[in-house]
């Protein structure tokens, strides 16, 4: 499968150095720039690209409200954004997050890094490893500005699924929730999509910021 990827970022030469490595490399296609967030949506809605590489940002329409924009838009259900970024704690990528986005790369990232990142993000999974993600949610989760989510989000759920939901903050995989719980990985997996479902979340990387933003996990705790 052809790994169809825009790229957002409001300068040239970061979108050509990507541009260069996605292009000698097999199974990838670039099929759109953008240099600014209004146009990355544009081109979402116009080629559905299987993932938005997005900078945060960028002038006029960011990153962040063009994350918004694509994860809100029913029609671009498949449409993955994984969020570029100079720093690795930074508030408007915990926000992008909170929008929707599957993940987010330092810019210095290395380029079979970045491989590996599109390639996770494109199957529908969510960029969770490594632990930096979870501890940028920690770190703005525990804010007082920051809003919890409502807790009627995580009350719906069964009390097996919220042993699922604290382990997805954790950070464990499907195999190894499944090795914790005495479970097969395909009931693991069932449990976590339908945890999913239940609370409108798009990948692991929104149940994370849910399970924090609801108290259901605390920063500092075992496994976080």
């Amino acid at each position: 499968m052809t790994i169809r990827v825009v790229l957002a970022d409001d300068q040239t030469l970061v979108r050509g150095g990507f541009r260069v490595l996605l292009e000698t490399e097999d199974g990838f296609e670039v099929c759109g720039e953008a240099a600014d967030g209004a146009e990355a949506v544009r081109l979402a809605q116009e080629v559905r690209p299987d993932v938005v590489v997005m900078d945060i940002r960028m002038p006029g329409t960011d990153g962040l409200e063009a994350t918004r924009r694509i994860t809100g838009d029913p029609n671009l259900a498949s449409v993955r954004v994984l969020v570029l970024t100079t720093f690795d704690v930074d508030e408007y990528v915990y926000e992008a997050l909170r929008a929707g986005a599957s993940g987010f790369l330092l810019k210095d990232i290395e380029p079979v890094e970045l491989l590996r990142a599109l390639r996770v993000v494109a199957a529908g999974e969510a960029l969770l490893a490594p632990t930096v993600t979870r501890r940028l949610i920690a770190e703005f989760v525990g804010r007082p500005e920051h809003r919890r989510v409502d807790a009627r989000a995580v009350r719906q759920i069964t009390d097996r699924e919220r042993e699922v939901l604290a382990l997805v903050a954790g950070g464990l995989s499907n195999d190894e929730i499944a090795e914790q719980l005495v479970i097969s990985t395909a009931t693991a997996r069932t449990h976590v999509s339908r945890v999913m479902t239940k609370v409108g979340a798009r990948d692991r990387a929104q149940l994370v910021v849910l399970a924090y933003e609801s108290g259901l996990v605390r920063p500092g705790s075992p496994g976080t």
